[in-house]
Order: structure tokens, then C-alpha cells, then sequence
């Protein structure tokens, strides 16, 4: 049967003491003696007992000054990759973690880890010196190494799907959900011939989530020339990979990430020219539908997540990693057919 943790109570009652000769024996300050020191900090170990450092800033603060609103830390790190920037996603993960940070009195202080960049072995520095427990990892190209600092002392958080350890918590894009519902708006428009572009590489670093609900999609339902995606090592190649593609296989609505391959179907006269549909409302460079990822609810949900395990005291890597997931949201635009076009289906009239 699970127990709830050891608390200061609950050292007071096994050894018969107050909780304040209790808690200054574990933080060593008062007139308390030696030996009352050493034998509550025995009792505690052997009941497990873990102090709250939220719970100690908090009364610091409170002591310090009373009536002035305590504000807790989380710290927000980016995973530098020098050959392969990070695009304005995770910018907006931060904003939406700032804000709702600020809503539950805490702030972010934002750091770069990489080569040219800080170790993690100066950034645990530095966040011990700023009194930090919350860590907000934010997305890398590659899966991330967090490996290199020590856990024990943070609430973690990654803020997409595969790290080459250790596993923590994490709040990403539903990923799989939000091609199952994009497909199934664009049956109900008319379509059904889609086309998927993906880069390999991103397409690995979210487990194929993308590719495989599409495949299952149209497996599903029974199409019979199912268009198979074009996944490439890059971009696409206009002439050896998208105009040999989209010649044999015709889409009549291309999904991708890259807002160019409109312009390099209409290229590929006299093959009709089809409709569009962008993957991240990020990657526009002219109005047209796309799926908004949600990033800012993304951070938020992030910031949320990370200050309920310091409230619970759950530092440390988790036993059992939770995975929290934001379907996107679709965005009309002029690169597909309107709702309203799609002549509804005749029923037969009863007898």
C-alpha cells in the first residue's frame, strides 16, 4: 500500500520532540544539541524524510519579509546545436511558460547549454547559487543527453519526446491525434488523394508519429492508389525527389512543412496544381491552412507540470514518466477547399 512521505510532523511524533526542535535540528540552526541533531537526522533518514525547498524558500521569504509575495524560479534550457538552429517554436514554448509562471508567482531565467555555450556541471552551479528546482528542457533536433547533471536536486520537465536518458516527464505536440483529425477534415472537404512531405530526421525525432497516422488513416479506409509519403534526408530536391513523386502519384492536397512546394507543384504543368496544408502555423511565409501546434499552451502546460512536482516534492528523475499531449489546432486559409463548398452527401429517399 502506498504511504505519504515523512514529514516534520511525523519526526516530531516518532521521536517525542516539538517540530520546531525538529526543524532546527535539520537545518542546525537554534539551541540544539549535538546529539539531538544527530539523532533526528537518523530517524529522519531512516523514514525517508525529504525537505520541500519550495516550502523552506517560502517561509525564508516570509521571515525575511512579511507580506511581500514570494517568487519562486524555474529555469527554461535550451540544448545549443550549432549546425542546426532552433526555429521560433521554442521562443513561443517560453512565452507561454513566462506568463504562466508569472500567474503562479514564480519567474524564468532562461540558459544555453552546448558547445561555446555552459556545462551542465556551471548551470547546476548556478542554480543551486539562485535557489532553482524546476528545469524546463526545451526541444533539440537530436535526441537530448541530459545525463550530465544531477537530478536529485530538480523538478524536470522535456518538452518533447526522446532523450538518450535520463527519461523525465514531458508536454509535446500530439503529434499522431492532430494528423488523424487533420485528415479527417480534409475527407470531409473532399479530398482523397493527400500527399505527405516530411523530413526524415524530424520525422525519427517524434517517432514517426506523423508518417504512421497517415499510413494507418488511409489504410483505414480502404484507399485504393494510396499516395506514400515522400520523406527526404533534407529539404526535397525540386528534380529528384518532389517532380517524380508528385508526377507519378498526383495529391490533390499536399501536407508539409514546407511552404514552397505549392509553387513547385504549379511547376509541374500540366499536372493540376493541388491545395496546401502547412504542419506549423510557424512555417507560413503567406496566408494559408495550416495546424497551429499550440506552443504557448505547451509552455504553459510545461510551467504548470514542473511547479506541481516541487509543491509535491517529486525531484529527482520519475519511476514512471508521464508523457502530457496538445492536439494542434487548425487554422483556415485560402490554400483549401472552405467547408462550405462541400456539397453534402444525398440520401436516399425512403419509400
Amino acid at each position: 500500500m502506498e504511504t505519504r512521505p515523512a514529514s516534520i510532523s511525523t519526526l516530531a511524533r516518532a521521536l517525542g520532540m516539538s517540530r520546531t526542535t525538529v526543524s532546527d535540528a535539520l537545518r542546525g540552526k537554534g539551541r540544539v544539541s549535538a546529539a539531538t541533531i544527530r539523532r533526528v537526522r537518523h530517524v529522519a533518514r531512516s523514514l525517508g524524510y525529504k525537505p520541500n525547498p519550495l516550502v523552506a524558500q517560502v517561509l525564508g521569504s516570509i521571515n525575511r519579509a512579511r507580506g511581500v509575495a514570494f517568487h519562486g524560479t524555474l529555469a527554461v534550457v535550451d540544448i545549443h546545436e550549432p549546425d542546426h538552429p532552433h526555429g521560433p517554436f521554442p521562443r513561443e514554448l517560453v512565452a507561454g511558460a513566462r506568463a504562466r509562471a508569472a500567474e503562479m508567482g514564480f519567474s524564468i531565467a532562461e540558459f544555453v547549454v552546448g558547445p561555446d555555450r555552459l556545462t551542465w556541471g556551471r548551470l547546476d552551479s548556478i542554480l543551486q547559487s539562485r535557489g532553482a528546482h524546476g528545469i524546463i528542457v526545451l526541444p533539440a533536433w537530436f535526441a537530448a543527453d541530459l545525463s550530465n547533471l544531477d537530478w536529485s536536486r530538480y523538478a524536470g520537465l522535456y518538452t518533447d519526446y526522446v532523450t538518450t536518458g535520463p527519461e523525465l516527464h514531458s508536454v509535446c505536440p500530439d503529434h499522431y491525434e492532430s494528423m488523424l483529425s487533420l485528415l479527417r477534415r480534409l475527407q470531409d472537404r473532399g479530398y482523397r488523394r493527400p500527399g505527405l512531405i516530411l523530413q526524415r530526421q524530424r520525422d525519427e525525432r517524434i517517432r514517426h508519429r506523423q508518417s504512421g497516422a497517415f499510413c494507418a488513416f488511409q489504410t483505414r479506409h480502404g484507399r485504393d492508389e494510396i499516395v506514400p509519403p515522400l520523406i527526404t534526408r533534407e529539404t526535397p530536391e525540386f528534380s529528384t525527389e518532389f517532380e517524380p513523386w508528385f508526377r507519378r502519384h498526383r495529391p490533390d492536397v499536399l501536407l508539409s512543412h514546407f511552404p514552397a512546394m505549392r509553387e513547385w507543384a504549379r511547376a509541374c504543368a500540366p499536372v493540376p496544381a493541388p491545395d496546401l496544408v502547412l504542419l506549423n502555423t510557424l512555417d507560413r511565409s503567406y496566408p494559408c491552412a495550416a495546424l497551429d501546434l499550440q506552443p504557448r499552451v505547451i509552455g504553459a502546460r510545461a510551467a504548470e507540470l514542473v511547479v506541481g512536482q516541487i509543491l509535491r516534492n517529486e525531484l529527482g528523475v520519475p519511476a514512471w514518466p508521464s508523457r502530457t499531449s496538445v492536439e494542434a489546432r487548425w487554422v483556415e486559409g485560402p490554400t483549401v477547399r472552405p467547408a462550405s463548398d462541400v456539397k453534402p452527401a444525398r440520401t436516399p429517399a425512403r419509400a
